[in-house]
């Protein structure tokens, strides 16, 4: 076989369709959050506004947080120097363990290198060891979820999303006595809608079932301390296991899971994606606390940035720029074109100095390309004038249907 004409072909398929990704080279500006400097193939260079960070809250660059790393590499170096089993557990991964396991009101926390380690792990881990464990999986689950339970191996049924309607009817259709497992999320990251947390709790207690929710894309941004929705709901007591990231609204890098004592033992000592991976460095779990620890005192943060995303829907409107009606501060403006997504984008880019990267599939349905626009408290008037009138010419030269008011 000639393997590089297959790779050459496949890629050449993905540019065909507009579904090549290009990297953006950028070098974020400490200090000046959401500015980069963006860095052509040419070698020249030039300043934008980064629309698609998932530093939703600019706590990546919060002075607590920089000089808590700073000062954790001052005092133990770089690395962790190996697994958490094998001398990499730093005071620094423990005093975030304590911070995430009260954070959530759970008894014990486990953190991860990546929410997508988090999830595959722990998920992988409970569906596998359960003997006969049925996992029930809403159907936009985000793709580690995914891996993780078809890892395990494990019976699985796929329920139609944010639907405790379907979720019964499959828990009623199994075996009463098999042991059952409900994975979801709170905020889906591309449509931003919100799960019924209630409601789906409601079901799985009604049939036994362990409960697991992903807070990826809410923890930070929502709840009176930032635990997420299930802490705004006043729900985090009802759900086995509440999972989520560090690299989010939390600015720094890492994933985790929160749950019972015995639980959170149990996925340490079993999950292989934990037992065989070098630690997070000591400086990344000191940011990450520093973060959590300011975020569960200020409400400023979470004030400002729905503020900013409230102005956003409020102009976007005002033009007829179609985007996903959701309770979320995600904003997806709507294109529905491969090819017409990807020209916005790189003329937003070159053209404005406004970055927003391109989604298309395979990460959404085919038809519903669109631009995830995420607004942060950063974002000046200005910025999102800047945004709103680059989309409203846009959108006249590609000849795009406009909202009706």
């Amino acid at each position: 076989m000639d393997f590089e004409s297959f790779f050459a072909q496949a890629l050449d398929g993905l540019r065909e369709d507009g579904n090549y990704r290009v990297f953006a080279d950028l070098k974020r500006h400490s200090g000046e959050f959401p500015k980069a400097t963006r860095f052509r193939e040419d070698g020249s260079t030039h300043e934008v506004t980064v629309w698609c960070s998932n530093d939703y809250l600019g706590m990546g660059q919060h002075p607590d947080v920089v000089t808590a790393m700073k000062d954790a590499i001052d005092t133990c170096g770089a690395g962790a120097g190996g697994t958490r089993n094998i001398s990499g557990t730093n005071h620094y991964h423990v005093q975030l363990e304590h911070e995430l396991a009260d954070l959530h009101g759970k008894e014990s926390a486990l953190i991860f290198t990546s929410g997508y380690v988090s999830n595959w792990a722990a998920l992988g881990t409970l569906a596998s060891k359960i003997p006969g464990c049925i996992v029930y999986s809403d159907a936009l689950n985000h793709a580690s979820m995914i891996e993780g339970i078809r890892h395990s191996r494990a019976e699985k049924r796929v329920w139609k999303h944010n639907s405790p309607e379907d979720l019964e009817r499959k828990l009623a259709a199994d075996d009463p006595a098999a042991p059952k497992l409900v994975a979801f999320e709170s905020v889906y990251s591309m449509d931003g809608d919100i799960a019924p947390i209630k409601e789906i709790c409601d079901v799985a207690e009604r049939y036994g079932a362990m409960t697991y929710l992903d807070e990826v894309h809410a923890v930070g941004l929502y709840g009176p301390r930032g635990g997420g929705i299930a802490e705004r709901e006043g729900l985090m007591d009802r759900l086995t296991v509440i999972e989520g990231t560090l690299g989010k609204a939390f600015g720094v890098m890492g994933g985790y899971i929160t749950g019972s004592r015995q639980l959170c033992d149990f996925v340490r000592s079993f999950a292989s994606g934990f037992i065989f991976t070098t630690a997070l460095p000591p400086s990344l779990a000191a940011g990450a606390t520093a973060s959590i620890r300011h975020l569960k005192q200020s409400t400023a943060e979470r004030e400002a940035h729905q503020d900013r995303v409230a102005r956003l829907r409020s102009l976007l409107d005002r033009r007829g720029i179609p985007h996903m009606d959701n309770p979320s501060h995600i904003v997806p403006v709507m294109v529905g074109n491969a090819s017409k997504c990807k020209w916005i984008s790189d003329i937003l880019l070159d053209n404005y100095g406004i970055y927003v990267q391109p989604i298309n599939y395979p990460t959404v349905p085919k038809g519903t390309e669109r631009l995830r626009i995420t607004p942060t408290p950063f974002h000046s008037d200005a910025d999102i004038d800047h945004l709103v009138g680059a989309l409203n010419a846009l959108w006249s030269r590609c000849a795009l249907a406009r909202a009706v008011a």
